[in-house]
Order: structure tokens, then C-alpha cells, then sequence
């Protein structure tokens, strides 16, 4: 087990709870980061009961867990129920001696299969009920479909209140990506990550610890894996969005998915994409949103506007990159000429926003305290607009810190260049853009501190001025690592 200390810790203590009456968990998260792995572990340590559920009838799933409960007691049967109140005070009946886990996982199957599901399980744990209070069975119920988990707990859903333990497994971050994958060169591991994201069993199950063994090995690398027909990896986008049960109409969000990987973040590039209304895209992009594929980011200096970033980075890969070229990749002997004719698009549609996103996630969690004169309590991108040039400016990344007063005071501005060495011209455009703000009169603008993020490198005129300059701050690939 990797870094996955917090949520074993909290099931752990969840799962060995004495105190009486039954309790209900509930465990959520993208598909491989590695739920089922800590739920089995939990039911081995501790002797709990675990029952994986299957895409089948609802008829098939009763007796399937009915003959996993029976092999679980030593039963010479399988139990037989006629409905699920029967399975579920069977299950309650299991912790009657003693706090034990009670798993079900994939729990959006069984509710598919049986929409009242949700509510049997609120009247099972109703309070100063026999069964439930007699019971110190902790009830966990695991899932992969992030539209469906996000629900079960939320507004007026049958189990909303009754929940002990929320925990959500996240994929790791870059810099946990970069040690799990045993990746040391912070050029190569932000490559890696930028294609296979955080998510741990790309490594282990999917590419069989194939890890690039240095910088000149990761385009070999990537032919040997995401590129290859014969790689698990190589549909495992396709699969990711076949997995969402919301996600019906697959080709208007493979669409809508291939708009954003192309660049077009904010509603009207989708719209214009994809030759529709933008008020035609409000349930798609919230479908999208709700299973977790894609994250809103509004505009830290217009409201109105929101730009929208895919969060699987496999899913903008594959719309970026292989979408376009996919029945070549497919008939193909040898995916190298189509690797480099692609570099433009991987550059440009992967490389340089994921660097950003990792860039903005360093300085909110991980900058040093001291590099912007406070800690960032709010950091994200924004549109400055400048009247005399008739133009706007983009920020990569905008830092906002919390005073006494819960005033945001602006803490640093930054631009983020993936194959570009930064000079005094990046300096002098953030420097400008600076003098904007500050004519705006946003708080703090004028001693904001100007940030220049680079995976190549800089100047030395440029780090002789950082080295002069207490409000001038670099950060290269390295930085981000440390």
C-alpha cells in the first residue's frame, strides 16, 4: 500500500468503532486508485465480510450475495433471501458479537438493479430499531460511478444523515505520482504525469512496472504503452466514460470532451466545437462534471466566466492525441511517425495546461510559507483587461492570501511556459499587468509578487534580477518536486 495511510487510518477506526448500534460508511472514487484494495485489506485484518457486486439482475445479485454470506458463516448452502430487507438485517446480524466491516462494493450495481436499495438501507438503520441497535456491523458501501456515490449522501437522498464515514480515495498528486512511479528526472515525471495522471494501478496492473528509465527513454516509453494496441492503457479512456452509467449519449460527451482537450476551455469554444447553442451544453457539462471527468474553474477576476479543465489526464490525452489519429494507431505496426506528427497537439494541448494546473496545486499546497510573503489560501488563473491597449492578459496563476480582517489580499501573479526559456519580456509583461491591477485598485496588487514558472528554464538575466529582487520569483520543474 502506497500513501494511503490517512484513509486506512480512518477505516481502520471506522471499521473497529465499539460503540453499539450499527454505522453506515460510505467509500467513493475514481476507477484504480486502489478502493477495493484498502476494503479487502480491512475485511482480512479485522475478519469482516466483503461482497463485490456484479452488472446483473436484481434476482441474480440476491442470490449471489445470499451464497457469499453463506460461505462467510461456514453455511453447508447458500442463504436464500426474498428481498433486500432480509439481506440487509442479515447483514446487520454479522456484527452482533463485535465491531466488524461490512462491505459492499461496486453499490451502484445492486441500486441500478434496485432503485429502492438506498431507501431499504435508510429503514434498516432507522434509530431504536432491534436490528440495528443490537449490531455493531459497520456497513460500507463502495463505488466507482462518481455521479451516483456524489448523490447517495446529498439533498434529499434516503441516506443523507445517516452516513458515519465519508471517505473519498484521490488520485495522488504529482508529486506522489513521481515517487510511485520511481520517475527521479522532474522533467520526465511531469511528462509521465501529464499522460497517466496519479492514478496507481496504471502502473502496477496496466504496464506491468514498464517505467521510462530516464529522459531518452519516454518516447519509447509511451509507444510501448499508451500507444500500443496490445496495452491495457491504450483503450482505457474509452472504457473510463463506458464506466459512468449517466453518461448515455456517448458521442456528445466524447465530443464535448475533445472540445476542452483541444483548448476550447470556456463555454462558447465548446459550444462553437461542437456547432451548438452553449444553453444546449448546461446538462452535459454538468453530467461531466458530476462523474468527476471534468472541474469548473472560474475566472478569479470575472464571476461570469468559467473555463472548464478535464481532470483524468488519460481521458485529455486521448482526445488530445489519439482520438484524431485512433484507426492509424489501431493498423499500425510501428506508432512512431504518428508520435512525432502528434508532438504539436501534445505540446501545446497537454504538456503546457497540465503544467499550469500543477503549477497553480504547487502554490496553493506546497510552496514554501515564506515565498509570497503568506500563505496562498486561494489560488487559480485569470483575465486582466487593458483599456489603452484595447486587450486582455491571461494569468496562469493568481494567488490570493486571508488577513485578519478575511480579506483576500493578492499575493503573486504568474505565467507558466512549458518549452520556453522565461526573460525580462515575461518579467515586463507581468510587471505591466501588475500596474493593471493595481489601477483597479484590487487589494494588495501593488506588492503582489511576479511569478515566472518554467519547465526549460531562464535567463541569466533573469535570475540575476530574482537574485536582486525580492518580488521577482522563480520556479522551475525541480522546485515543484521538492
Amino acid at each position: 500500500m502506497f500513501d494511503r495511510e490517512r484513509e486506512w487510518g480512518a477505516l481502520s477506526a471506522f471499521a473497529t468503532d465499539e460503540a453499539s448500534g450499527a454505522t453506515l460508511g460510505v467509500v467513493s472514487g475514481r476507477r484504480r486508485q486502489g478502493k477495493t484494495f484498502l476494503l479487502r485489506a480491512l475485511c482480512r485484518a479485522t475478519g469482516g465480510f466483503y461482497f463485490a457486486a456484479e452488472e446483473a439482475t436484481d434476482g441474480e445479485s440476491l442470490r449471489q450475495i445470499g451464497a457469499a454470506i453463506g460461505d462467510h458463516l461456514g453455511s453447508p448452502a447458500p442463504l436464500s433471501f426474498a428481498d433486500w430487507r432480509q439481506v440487509v438485517d442479515a447483514l446487520l446480524a454479522l456484527g452482533r458479537e463485535r465491531p466488524v466491516p461490512v462491505v459492499i462494493d461496486e453499490f451502484p450495481y445492486l441500486a441500478r438493479a434496485n432503485p429502492r436499495l438506498p431507501s431499504i438501507i435508510q429503514n434498516a438503520l432507522a434509530p431504536l430499531r432491534v436490528e440495528r441497535d443490537q449490531s455493531r456491523a459497520r456497513l460500507l458501501l463502495c463505488g466507482s460511478a462518481m455521479s451516483f456515490m456524489g448523490r447517495l449522501l446529498s439533498g434529499n437522498a434516503p441516506l443523507r444523515g445517516r452516513a458515519a464515514l465519508e471517505l473519498v480515495v484521490p488520485t495522488l498528486d504529482h508529486r506522489l505520482a513521481a515517487e510511485f512511479w520511481g520517475v527521479v528526472d522532474p522533467v520526465t515525471a511531469l511528462k509521465v504525469n501529464a499522460i497517466v495522471g496519479g492514478t496507481p494501478a496504471y502502473r502496477r496492473e496496466f504496464v506491468r512496472d514498464d517505467v521510462p528509465v530516464g529522459p531518452e527513454d519516454f518516447d519509447s516509453w509511451v509507444l510501448r504503452t499508451v500507444l500500443s494496441p496490445t496495452s491495457p492503457l491504450f483503450r482505457e479512456a474509452r472504457y473510463l466514460l463506458a464506466d459512468e452509467p449517466d453518461l448515455r449519449d456517448a458521442g456528445l460527451y466524447h465530443s464535448v470532451l475533445a472540445a476542452i482537450a483541444g483548448g476550447n476551455a470556456n463555454r462558447g469554444g465548446i459550444a462553437s466545437y461542437l456547432g451548438r447553442k452553449s444553453s444546449d451544453l448546461a446538462h452535459p457539462l454538468t453530467v461531466l462534471e458530476d462523474c468527476g471527468l471534468i472541474t469548473r474553474e472560474p475566472d478569479v477576476f470575472k464571476a461570469n466566466r468559467t473555463n472548464f479543465r478535464i481532470n483524468e489526464p488519460l481521458v485529455a490525452f486521448y482526445h488530445a492525441v489519439m482520438r484524431p489519429i485512433w484507426s492509424d494507431l489501431e493498423h499500425t505496426r510501428d506508432a512512431r511517425r504518428l508520435w512525432e506528427r502528434a508532438q504539436r497537439r501534445y505540446i501545446g494541448n497537454i504538456l503546457g495546461p497540465h503544467l499550469e494546473h500543477v503549477c497553480r496545486h504547487w502554490t496553493r499546497y506546497f510552496a514554501p510559507d515564506d515565498l509570497f510573503g503568506d500563505v496562498p489560501n486561494k489560488v487559480g488563473s485569470g483575465t486582466v483587461n487593458d483599456p489603452a491597449r484595447r486587450t486582455s492578459h491571461e494569468l496562469d496563476v493568481v494567488a490570493y492570501g486571508l488577513d485578519d480582517d478575511n480579506r483576500s489580499p493578492l499575493l503573486a501573479i504568474g505565467e507558466v511556459k512549458w518549452g520556453e526559456v522565461m526573460g525580462l519580456g515575461h518579467l515586463e509583461r507581468l510587471t505591466r499587468i501588475r500596474a493593471l491591477l493595481t489601477a483597479q485598485e484590487r487589494y494588495g496588487a501593488a506588492d503582489a509578487r511576479l511569478v515566472c514558472y518554467s519547465a526549460t528554464g531562464f535567463t541569466d538575466d533573469l535570475r540575476d534580477r530574482a537574485a536582486t529582487d525580492p518580488g521577482v520569483v522563480l520556479v522551475e520543474a525541480a522546485d515543484l518536486y521538492r
